[in-house]
C-alpha cells in the first residue's frame, strides 16, 4: 500500500467559489474540522489577498493542529502567494507561527496564459520561477510550486519550468489541471512524464490539483495518483472556483473502498467525513445536494422496493460502503423533551461539536424549547442549534419578540422587538411584500446600518411537518466582504430574523461605527 498525502484547500481555493466567503471564526472552525479529519496539509488561505485573510491564516497557523490531533503530528499549514516577493513575505508572516509551515507559489506555464495574462516570454517565466522559489526558500524550508494551467501547457516547457523550480529549492511540485480540461489518460500521462523526464522530480513530493469543469476532477486526480503522484489537493464537498475541485470525501472513500485494486491509502479518519462536510456547508452556506456521493442525505437511503428487499437480505447488495465508515448514523439516538444536558452534550461530541459550558447552556436551552414543539430531536436539529455557537458574532442586537400578519388579503406586516447594544428594547413595525420582507425592513429600521441582502436560502433540516427550518443569508455592507448568518427555528420567519441578525452582528463587529441607532 502506497501512502497518499491529502492536502485540503477548502479555505483557499474553496473560498474562491462565488459566495463562499467565510469569517475568521468560520475558517477556524473549518480548520479544526480538517485537523480532526486527519488531513496532512491545510492550505489556510491567500494572506496577501486581504487583511482578513492574513489574520485568519495567522490564527490557524498559531492555534490549529496539535489539540485536534492527539498523538499524531500536526498538519502542515500552507499559504498561497503569487510569484512576487511582497506576496511571499506576507504569506510567510502569516504562517511562520505554525509548527510545520509551507509556502506555496505559482506561475502560469501555458502559452495561452503567457500571451494573454502574464504577457511574458518563456525565458522570463523561467527566470521568475527561479527567483521566487529561491526567495521562498530563504524564508521557509518547505516550498511548493505550481505551474498554473499545467494541463494545457506545452510538455517540453512544462518540464523546463518544473526543473527550474526543483533546482531553485522547491520541495513540492503541484501539477494543476486548472480549468478541468484534461482527460484522465492525458493527465496521468502528464504526471508520468514529469516523474520520468524531469531531473529531481522523484526526490520531491509531486502533487495533483484538479478542477471539475467537465466532471472529471476525481477521475483525473486518481489518474495522477496511479501515475505516481504522492499528494492529492482536494476540498470538502468539492467546493472551489467555477464547478469546484476534486472532492476530498469522494477521493478518500474511492481509495479506501477499492484499496485492494489501487494499492493506495491515506491517513484520513473517514468517520469524520460527514461531520466535516456539515461544518463546511454551514460556514459557506452551500447546501450539500441530497444525491452527493458519500456525504449527501440520500447517499445511504433506499426507496425502491427492489433495493429495500435486497438491503433487508444483505447490506452489501446495494451499499459498497457502510454508513458508519463515513460518520453517517444508521440508527440515531432520538432525543426528546425528557433528555438531559449530558445526553445532548454526548450527542454533540459524537457529531464533532465541542462547546464550552456557556455555549452548551445556550444550546441546551434552545433544545428544550424545540423539544416542547416536536416529538424527537435529530442530529440535524442539534447541529442547526449549535451552528451559531461555533462561529458566533458578538451579540449587539438580539431578537426579543416577533409578530407577523400575512395572507392573501392585505399587506404583510411585521412587528419586531430587539434588544440593542445598551440593553434597551426597541420596537418597530413595517410593511413588506411578504412576512420575511416586512421583518427585515423592521429590523433595518432599528439597526440603521447600510446593508444589501445578497443571498437568502431556506431549507428543512429534518423531515416532517414539525421540521426545524434553517435559513442562511449573505449580506454586504459598503466595502466590507460579505458575511453569512444562520438561523434555525420551527417558525421559518423567526429563523429568517435570527439569520439576518447574526449576519448584521458579524458586519457590525467589523465596523461598529456603522451603528447609528433607530426608532424606539
Amino acid at each position: 500500500m502506497r501512502r497518499i498525502h491529502i492536502l485540503d484547500t477548502s479555505l483557499r481555493d474553496g473560498e474562491q467559489a462565488p459566495g463562499a466567503s467565510m469569517s475568521i471564526g468560520e475558517k477556524r472552525e473549518v480548520a479544526r474540522a480538517l485537523a480532526r479529519l486527519g488531513v496532512d496539509v491545510i492550505e489556510a488561505g491567500f494572506p496577501a489577498a486581504s487583511p482578513d485573510d492574513h489574520a485568519a491564516v495567522a490564527e490557524i497557523a498559531a492555534t490549529v493542529g496539535q489539540a485536534e490531533r492527539g498523538d499524531a503530528p500536526p498538519p502542515v499549514i500552507q499559504a498561497l502567494a503569487r510569484a512576487h516577493a511582497a506576496d511571499l513575505d506576507a504569506a510567510w508572516a502569516a504562517i511562520r507561527g505554525a509548527a510545520r509551515p509551507r509556502l506555496h507559489t505559482f506561475l502560469a506555464t501555458s502559452d495561452l496564459h503567457l500571451e494573454h495574462k502574464l504577457r511574458m516570454s518563456r525565458a522570463e517565466v523561467l527566470a521568475r520561477i527561479d527567483q521566487m522559489v529561491r526567495h521562498a526558500r530563504r524564508l521557509c524550508p518547505d516550498v511548493a510550486f505550481s505551474p498554473e494551467d499545467a494541463g494545457r501547457s506545452d510538455r517540453e516547457f512544462l518540464h523546463q519550468a518544473v526543473a527550474a523550480a526543483i533546482a531553485a529549492g522547491a520541495t513540492v511540485i503541484n501539477l494543476p489541471d486548472t480549468v478541468g480540461y484534461t482527460l484522465p489518460d492525458e493527465f496521468g500521462a502528464l504526471v508520468a512524464g514529469v516523474l520520468a523526464e524531469v531531473p529531481g522530480a522523484r526526490d520531491v513530493i509531486v502533487s495533483v490539483h484538479c478542477h471539475d469543469d467537465l466532471g472529471l476532477a476525481v477521475a483525473n486526480t486518481l489518474a495522477g495518483l496511479r501515475a505516481g503522484a504522492s499528494q492529492a489537493e482536494v476540498t470538502i464537498n468539492g467546493i472551489g472556483e467555477r464547478a469546484g475541485n476534486a472532492s476530498l470525501e469522494e477521493l478518500v472513500m474511492l481509495l479506501a473502498t477499492r484499496a485492494p485494486v489501487l494499492g493506495l491509502t491515506t491517513g484520513i479518519d473517514t468517520t469524520q467525513l460527514v461531520a466535516a462536510s456539515r461544518v463546511v456547508a454551514r460556514a459557506t452556506s452551500f447546501a450539500v445536494a441530497p444525491n452527493k456521493a458519500v456525504v449527501g442525505a440520500n447517499a445511504f437511503a433506499h426507496e425502491s422496493g427492489i433495493h429495500q428487499d435486497g438491503m433487508l437480505k444483505h447490506q452489501r447488495t446495494y451499499e459498497i460502503m457502510r454508513p458508519e465508515d463515513v460518520g453517517a448514523q444508521t440508527t440515531r439516538l432520538v432525543l426528546g423533551k425528557h433528555s438531559g444536558r449530558h445526553a445532548v452534550a454526548e450527542r454533540l461530541a459524537a457529531l464533532g461539536v465541542a462547546l464550552d459550558a456557556d455555549a452548551l447552556a445556550r444550546v441546551f436551552a434552545g433544545f428544550k424549547r424545540l423539544a416542547d414543539r416536536k416529538r424527537a430531536i435529530h442530529d440535524a436539529d442539534l447541529l442547526a442549534l449549535a451552528a451559531p455557537e461555533r462561529a458566533a458574532a458578538p451579540v449587539r442586537y438580539a431578537l426579543d419578540d416577533l409578530q407577523v400578519a400575512c395572507g392573501t388579503v392585505g399587506l404583510a406586516t411585521a412587528t419586531v422587538r430587539l434588544r440593542d447594544p445598551d440593553g434597551v428594547l426597541r420596537v418597530q413595525a413595517a410593511v413588506g411584500t411578504g412576512p420575511v420582507d416586512a421583518t427585515y425592513k423592521a429590523i433595518d429600521a432599528i439597526v440603521a446600518a447600510p446593508v444589501e441582502l445578497m443571498d437568502f436560502v431556506v431549507h428543512a433540516v429534518t423531515e416532517g411537518i414539525d421540521a426545524l427550518g434553517e435559513v442562511s443569508v449573505r449580506v454586504a455592507g459598503g466595502a466590507d466582504r460579505p458575511v453569512h448568518g444562520h438561523g434555525a427555528d420551527t417558525d421559518i420567519v423567526v429563523a429568517s430574523a435570527k439569520a439576518y441578525l447574526e449576519a448584521l452582528n458579524h458586519l457590525l463587529a467589523r465596523t461598529p461605527a456603522a451603528v447609528v441607532g433607530g426608532a424606539a
